[in-house]
């Protein structure tokens, strides 16, 4: 967007056309960079970034052209530079489902911490959270409520919802909580997270046998046990094949959650083989120019670890439209 602004040095005042300037904002936790890409998509400015994992922060360097800084508990508050908006995928191993859900008792819980004496320090206008669902639930729901507290006491007015990957076109069930807050009550009045769900195919993943490494196809044995496994079921294809903790194997038209700890075996293309590292990226949404820079168990790990891209793309707009129109806009 563009402000008009009446210039009065000339005899004849005329409309000058100036661009404000674009909206800050630091990328914290930042993994591969899956939240800050639609916010760099809308011409938002980076003006930080941290990531922990060197891996993980030698893919974003790659494709972000930075390298995030490192352990944020070691940076000061006043260090990073002010913004007005704070990004944060915030560790979800003490929380998640397949870990110990050990919440704050864990030091990787502790993290939430972190970002409020950082919010607490810069007030920005707006915040975007994400973490597992398992968030909302853990401890009875005395954890979330703790978070919700903390940044109401902030100043912050808050929606959250559990949205997940499947509603916006992508071919994976991932179910994550989103938490958006704004220090103006009318900001927040305004940003909704009702969204048209969007149809998904799983056939714009999946890459063809002839193109990916032999090292991802099952040996013989595996591949006979998983057929075995889904007698008296209706294949098709391309299909994903899951096997749960059980042990049982489910045939689908989409992923299960990526996890960047499970079995290399527990999706299975088709039943005979393992998902590529584009593959990976592809179900997070990631575009097929973002760059491969790490091994591909690096890259297993990094998609378990990442957010669904279109999802927070979509949560990007509503957001960029707030602060458009609260005059913050570009």
């Amino acid at each position: 967007m563009r402000i008009f602004a009446l210039c009065i040095d000339s005899p004849n005042p005329i409309l000058c056309m100036t661009a404000t300037p674009p909206i800050a904002f630091i990328d914290l936790f930042a993994g591969i960079g899956g939240i800050r890409l639609p916010f760099d998509e809308l011409g938002y400015r980076c003006v930080f970034s941290s990531e922990f994992d060197q891996a993980a922060a030698t893919t974003y360097r790659a494709n972000f052209g930075e390298t995030p800084a490192g352990d944020i508990t070691a940076i000061a508050s006043e260090a990073i530079p002010p913004h007005n908006l704070l990004l944060a995928g915030f560790p979800c191993q003490a929380f998640s489902i397949m870990g110990k859900r050990r919440g704050f008792a864990d030091t990787r819980g502790t993290m939430f911490f972190e970002i409020e004496r950082i919010l607490r320090h810069h007030r920005p206008q707006a915040i975007l959270l994400e973490n597992v669902k398992q968030l909302v639930s853990h401890d009875y729901g005395r954890t979330f409520a703790v978070i919700m507290q903390k940044l109401s006491e902030l100043g912050y007015y808050l929606k959250w919802a559990v949205l997940n990957a499947l509603d916006f076109g992508l071919p994976q069930k991932r179910e994550r909580v989103i938490i958006v807050g704004f220090i103006k009550k009318s900001n927040c009045d305004r940003f909704s997270f009702d969204f048209e769900r969007q149809p998904y195919r799983l056939s714009d993943v999946i890459e063809s046998d002839d193109a990916v490494d032999e090292s991802l196809f099952v040996s013989k044995n595996i591949e006979q046990k998983r057929k075995m496994s889904v007698e008296g079921k209706t294949l098709f294809y391309p299909s994903i094949w899951h096997e749960n903790k059980s042990g049982n194997i489910s045939v689908l038209d989409h992923a299960c959650a990526l996890r960047s700890g499970a079995s290399y075996n527990y999706l299975l293309v088709n039943g005979k083989r393992r998902l590529s590292s584009r593959e990976l990226l592809r179900l997070q949404g990631f575009p097929d120019s973002f760059k491969i820079v790490v091994s591909p168990q690096q890259i297993r790990r990094q998609t378990g670890n990442s957010v669904a891209v279109p999802m927070i793309r979509m949560v990007a707009h509503r957001i960029d439209a707030v602060l458009q129109g609260d005059g913050l806009g570009l």
